[in-house]
């Protein structure tokens, strides 16, 4: 789609000064806000959106449209200011709302809240990671699906980034693991204003990034100048399009605040408003009516409009698609059960189902429904953070996704779990595909960021977290994640798993791949489960509910809560009490996130308020358990981080037995 590689004509030039000025508008009336990125990448976004990227603004989930990531994300004036000018449902109103209550328009882009952003960005560096999960997900559909004259899949990645996205360790995983792959299909434009919120980059970034990226195995296009030149960032797009084996950075040299006569390339341009008298200045020597503000002329919006080309190319593509379809009607269908969101299989029939009174590992029953399902499940990717044989992640004829092998979709990340768990938000995100990651559950404080995004976004990425506790054993308290199953559960909108043996474990696969509405965490176990009897005890696909009657006992005496591994501990400790003529309810405590959502009355019938005698087990911390046991209940779990040994000694060191459990119930009855 480029155009003329000259200089920009004079109406080109009026369409970026819109776009400039349209930021620097929006921050000003909401007195908040970052209006020196935009104004300084204003032509790098009209060039990109209107002369670049195929999209189509009347179909923002056209499912072969670039994507466009701003993982700059403070800079969100600039992508609003996109969105409204180049035709998509995002009214110029929106934009006078900037960062107001209410509004379509937030302080930094979220998904799903506006129409045309692609992901959630802001915390930097996740969205250029984003970015990677997303041509990863082009390069795996353009394999599974394109055949000889029908490329189905084949749209490219753009993101600007930053100065602050490149600093962030989270870019350095993901973009390592982009040049190693060879992601030919992502652009990269860094928006080199050598400015951050404490003032010029050289305060504290003085590296080389060209060669940085260049290590990288990055092609590497270094653009200088102001940042308003046509002709090279022409140059460069194409370029980086005809690259056939490296992602491209394009190194932009340009200028924070651009057309500010008093803060151009000043780190006060970055995070707050020009202020009224710098934006009239500014306004008239661009020759402006300075006393007008949120200005689009009738010529601009003609110009910058994508409507019809847009439409005109998703036209084709469908024509295309028609053809593919006559030519390939079982991948057409297919393609189409991708979109909906369909698995294409009966789930039931195909999960694994474990004996009672074995003893199975909560990650060995994980990795056995990966087993059972992903060869039936094309439309997932997964990986691990190099922990692949303890995580439990690979299936029998997995291919892993390569250079030389874009048809393989098991991911190889390498030691990189917080650009682990970004990639696979991308992918999440990718209209098609579903993602799994893993690594041990301690690590998961590495991919927090990421996380977070996810819960906030509803991305339905799986994080399959296994060492869950002390029962790790003998590496110790730095691998025990005494804390981290609270802290997961701090999380808005993460369901987090926590199964008590492997049949549960299966119906938590369900759920992340049937029923979820957003991201889900599985913290699994590294030691063996009893598997419990399904018939003597509740079915396990009461996961669902995310608490439940475990024992099926009626009118308890005393109600024992417990997750994971410590199911056992309370199963045992109520048969005891029981021959005491103590009746003892336990309650298994997979999810509080699903408990939380049922109606009141289920929930009093798993918790009768009456029964003020509660007991909560955990091999983590109390924090959080005193909504369950109230005042009078007792917790036995863990007090302190864990110890190196082996898990059945540390079991016992720390308390967390039968015995400690009898005792602490009858003391909650008396």
């Amino acid at each position: 789609m480029s155009s003329n590689s000259g200089a920009y004509t004079p109406l080109e030039q009026k369409c970026i000064e819109t776009i400039r000025f349209l930021a620097v508008d929006g921050v000003q009336a909401a007195n908040s806000g970052h209006p020196g990125m935009p104004m300084g990448m204003a032509a790098t976004a009209f060039k990109l959106w209107v002369k670049e990227m195929k999209h189509n603004p009347k179909n923002p989930a056209w499912m072969n449209r670039d994507r466009f990531i701003l993982s700059a994300g403070h800079g969100s004036m600039l992508l609003y200011s996109m969105l409204h000018l180049t035709g998509y449902d995002l009214p110029l109103e929106e934009l006078k709302k900037f960062r107001q209550w209410g509004s379509k328009t937030p302080g930094h882009p979220e998904y799903g809240h506006t129409v045309g952003v692609e992901a959630t960005t802001g915390p930097l560096g996740q969205g250029i990671s984003n970015a990677v999960g997303l041509a990863i997900a082009s390069k795996y559909l353009g394999a599974y699906y394109n055949r000889d004259n029908f490329n189905v899949i084949d749209y490219n990645v753009f993101t600007i980034a930053g100065d602050g996205c490149l600093q962030e360790g989270v870019a350095s995983e993901a973009c390592s693991l982009a040049g190693h792959l060879g992601l030919d299909n992502l652009i990269a434009i860094y928006d080199d204003n050598h400015i951050t919120i404490d003032g010029n980059t050289s305060l504290s970034f003085t590296e080389d990034v060209a060669k940085r990226f260049e290590a990288y195995g990055w092609n590497v296009i270094t653009i200088d100048g102001d940042g308003n030149d046509q002709e090279p960032l022409t140059n460069a797009i194409e370029a980086a399009k005809a690259q056939s084996d490296k992602p491209t950075i394009i190194k932009l040299r340009s200028h924070i605040g651009f057309g500010s006569p008093n803060l151009q390339d000043s780190h006060a341009a970055h995070g707050a408003p020009l202020g009224n008298d710098e934006i009239k200045l500014m306004k008239e020597n661009f020759g402006w009516d300075s006393s007008k503000s949120f200005e689009v002329d009738s010529d601009v919006a003609q110009n910058m409009s994508c409507v019809e080309k847009g439409s005109k190319l998703e036209a084709d593509w469908n024509a295309m698609f028609d053809e593919y379809a006559s030519a390939y009607p079982e991948l057409a269908k297919q393609f189409k059960q991708w979109q909906a969101g369909e698995l294409g299989i009966d789930i039931d029939a195909e999960m694994p189902k474990f004996e009672a009174g074995s003893s199975v590992a909560t990650r060995v029953a994980s990795g056995k429904t990966i087993n059972a399902l992903m060869p039936k499940l094309p439309m997932v990717m997964g990986g691990s953070a190099d922990l692949t044989p303890s995580n439990n992640t690979h299936f029998d004829g997995a291919i892993d996704f390569q250079k030389d092998s874009f048809i393989g979709r098991y991911l190889r990340f390498g030691v990189r779990e917080h650009g682990m768990a970004a990639i696979c938000n991308g992918i999440a995100i990718s209209g098609m595909l579903k993602a799994y990651n893993a690594t041990f559950m301690v690590f998961s404080d590495y991919m927090r960021g990421a996380i977070r995004v996810a819960a906030l976004s509803n991305y339905k990425t799986i994080f399959v977290l296994t060492h869950d506790s002390i029962g790790l054993g003998e590496d110790g308290p730095t691998h025990q994640p005494v804390e981290t199953a609270a802290s997961l559960r701090a999380i808005p909108n993460l369901v987090t798993f926590r199964p008590a043996d492997a049949n549960e474990t299966v119906a938590a696969w369900k759920y992340a791949l049937t029923e979820t509405t957003g991201p889900v965490a599985m913290c699994l176990t590294r030691q063996g489960l009893l598997v419990l009897d399904q018939e003597r005890y509740a079915p396990a696909s009461m996961v669902n509910k995310g608490a439940y009657n475990l024992n099926k006992v009626e009118n308890p005496d005393v109600i024992i809560m417990a997750t994971g591994s410590e199911v056992e501990v309370a199963i045992y400790a109520s048969e005891e009490l029981l021959a005491d003529g103590i009746k003892a309810r336990v309650v298994s405590m997979p999810s509080w996130e699903l408990f939380e959502k049922q109606d009141q009355e289920y929930k009093d019938s798993v918790l009768p308020p009456s029964v003020k005698a509660r007991v909560a087990v955990e091999a983590g911390i109390e924090m959080g358990w005193h909504k369950y046991i109230g005042d009078n209940g007792e917790f036995i779990g863990m007090h302190s981080f864990g110890a190196s040994a082996p898990a059945g000694t540390l079991f016992e060191k720390f308390g967390i037995t039968t015995d400690a459990v009898i005792a602490a119930a009858k003391k909650t009855i008396g």
